[in-house]
Parts: structure tokens; C-alpha cells; sequence
């Protein structure tokens, strides 16, 4: 009776299991002239944003974000990146299927181009837009989120309420991780000098140089006990 108890138990522990997968973001940018380099610690929330947390994770271990901009900085608010395909913001897609082309449902993933690949919304899961956390970048429209995302720096706030961070996002798009490591980085480069009609194009590029997967760890809770 006791040997069927145990295996009981760890087949329990197995389903109760989380997983975290962390990633570093090593980025380079211009501030007060001076080129400057950090490293941004990432912990993804692999069990309440699945999709995005995988998606993000596939696409930092198929080098796609390697070499790539932040094409949008605005002070206070945010940092985006991601785009791995125009570099502008224009481009890129989510690398693995979860069964919508450009918000669509569709039955397979061979019902459009791989380009056209997007995430469903996974925005109601818990987490929300404080300061340094990750989020997916996305149309108006839902389930959009591709392969852009933003990081939100440490003196983020809504300018009306005072309200630390970015909530009026919140339910919208997906938080689907949060800074660990490095906050500071994302704070200054949101606080470089930009141009361009909103404002928001850096004047000199920010590169996420590389994006390195550190692994996952997945713990059961039985190691506790």
C-alpha cells in the first residue's frame, strides 16, 4: 500500500509543478555620449502566460533578437523591442502556433504564413503592468501579439492617478514576466534622447545586442517538504 501511496504523490507533485524559464538581455545604447552596455535578468512566468512566455523563449533561442533594436522609447513609460524582421516596428510574428493568423482564429497553422503567426491574449492571468515587468506589444485589435514586447522602467506612472507603472494596460495586453535584474538599465536608456513625430525614435540606436536563454527551473513542491 505504500509503494501506490508514494507514486500517488508524485504524480501529484508533477501536475503542481512550476516553471520558470529565465532570459538575459544584454544591451548596448548611447548616453551622454558615451556608449554604455547592461545586462536585463528576465524571469518569464512560463505557467500563467504559457504562449507568451514559450514564444519569447523560442525566439531568444533561435538567435532572433540577436542584433535587434529598440525601436521605441518613451521616458516614463516604456522601452519596445522585438521586431526582429523591419526593425522599426512594423514587423515581426510570434514562432510558434497557438491557433490565430493576425488575430484570426484558424483552425491550422498552414491556414496563412507563418509571418502572419499571433498569440491569444493571455492578459487576465494574474499579473500586471508595475514597474519592470514585461509585456507583449499589440494592436488595438485582440490576440496580435507577435514577437514585440516592451519593458517597463522603474519610474513608470500613470500621469492622472499617480498609479506606479503602466495600468491602464492592464487587462489588454499580457505581462508575461518581470525584471529580476537590472531594472536601472531599461530606466535609462527609457530617458535617451529621441526625435521623430511621437517622439520616441532613440537618436542613437539602442541594440539588444543578444539574448541568452539561462534555462528554467522547474520545481516541484513536493522539495519543500
Amino acid at each position: 500500500g505504500g509503494f501506490l501511496l508514494v507514486l500517488g504523490l508524485i504524480t501529484i507533485a508533477n501536475s503542481e509543478s512550476t516553471t520558470t524559464d529565465y532570459v538575459d538581455l544584454n544591451i548596448s545604447w548611447t548616453e551622454n555620449g558615451a556608449t554604455k552596455t547592461g545586462t536585463v535578468s528576465l524571469e518569464l512566468h512560463a505557467n500563467d502566460a504559457p504562449a507568451h512566455a514559450e514564444n519569447f523563449k523560442q525566439l531568444v533561442l533561435q538567435g532572433k533578437y540577436d542584433g535587434t533594436k529598440f525601436h521605441r522609447v518613451i521616458d516614463d513609460f516604456m522601452i519596445q523591442g522585438g521586431d526582429f524582421t523591419n526593425g522599426d516596428g512594423t514587423g515581426g510574428h510570434a514562432i510558434i502556433w497557438d491557433g490565430y493568423c493576425n488575430g484570426q482564429t484558424m483552425e491550422a497553422s498552414t491556414d496563412c504564413a507563418s509571418t502572419g503567426w499571433t498569440l491569444g491574449d493571455e492578459a487576465d492571468n494574474g499579473y500586471v503592468h508595475n514597474p519592470c515587468t514585461i509585456s507583449m506589444a499589440k494592436t488595438n485589435a485582440p490576440h496580435t501579439g507577435g514577437s514585440q514586447f516592451f519593458l517597463i522602467p522603474e519610474d513608470a506612472e500613470d500621469s492622472s492617478t499617480g498609479q506606479p507603472g503602466t495600468p491602464w494596460l492592464n487587462g489588454k495586453h499580457t505581462v508575461f514576466g518581470t525584471i529580476t535584474d537590472g531594472c536601472e538599465h531599461v530606466t535609462s536608456i527609457s530617458e535617451v534622447a529621441t526625435e521623430g513625430s511621437q517622439n520616441s525614435d532613440p537618436v542613437h540606436q539602442v541594440t539588444l545586442v543578444e539574448a541568452v536563454s539561462m534555462g528554467a527551473d522547474d520545481t516541484p513542491w513536493y522539495v519543500f517538504w
